[in-house]
């Protein structure tokens, strides 16, 4: 590489009309006395408020039967996009760290929904992202079919404060749990 091409441009001073025009779209400034930024003690956070476009509440996720959801010992995945596939995969592991569990099993739908409905505004005032929870895998319900876990994946994708989820690693309850990953709340 030449020296001619590596040298970088020679600064020039700006022009009167350019300086004019620059205070013109500026305005007036003042110096800062102090030009540090104060920033907050680390620590524990303040609980956030949620945001004005709040994320869904009870009676946004409802119930019913719906088609194409997991059976039994299916696997569950669900991404809106944006994430990285490594990081789904580290996530379906189970080798990232759970913030917060929740356990629906033994409720009814009813109880799940509000139960999820709560949990789920907790983590974001906590501004906790990932959750596991626990919805079991249908064996004590009639029919031996997993209704808790079509009702979770239903309503999970209905809430716009859910960035992905899918099933837990074996040891964290396999397809009778989901690991869920939550938007930042300054992000929704």
């Amino acid at each position: 590489m030449s020296s001619e091409a590596s040298a970088m441009p020679s600064k020039k001073e700006p022009s009167q009309s350019e300086r004019a025009l620059f205070r013109s779209t500026v305005g007036e400034v003042r110096r800062l006395h102090d030009d540090r930024v104060a920033h907050a003690p680390k620590g524990r956070r303040k609980a956030r408020r949620p945001a004005p476009d709040a994320p869904p509440t009870v009676d946004m996720m409802p119930d019913g039967v719906f088609d194409n959801l997991p059976a039994a010992g299916e696997r569950q995945l669900f991404s809106r996009g944006g994430l990285q596939q490594r990081f789904l995969r580290r996530l379906a592991k189970g080798q990232l760290t759970i913030q917060a569990n929740l356990d629906l099993h033994g409720m009814s739908v009813a109880q799940a929904r509000r139960a999820l409905s709560h949990f789920l505004q907790e983590c974001a005032l906590s501004d906790i992202r990932r959750v596991r929870i626990v919805h079991g895998k249908g064996f004590g319900s009639r029919d031996a079919r997993p209704v808790l876990k079509a009702q979770v994946d239903r309503w999970l994708r209905l809430r716009p404060d859910v960035l992905a989820f899918c099933s837990a690693a074996r040891h964290d309850g396999g397809t009778g749990a989901v690991y869920v990953v939550l938007r930042h709340q300054n992000r929704a």
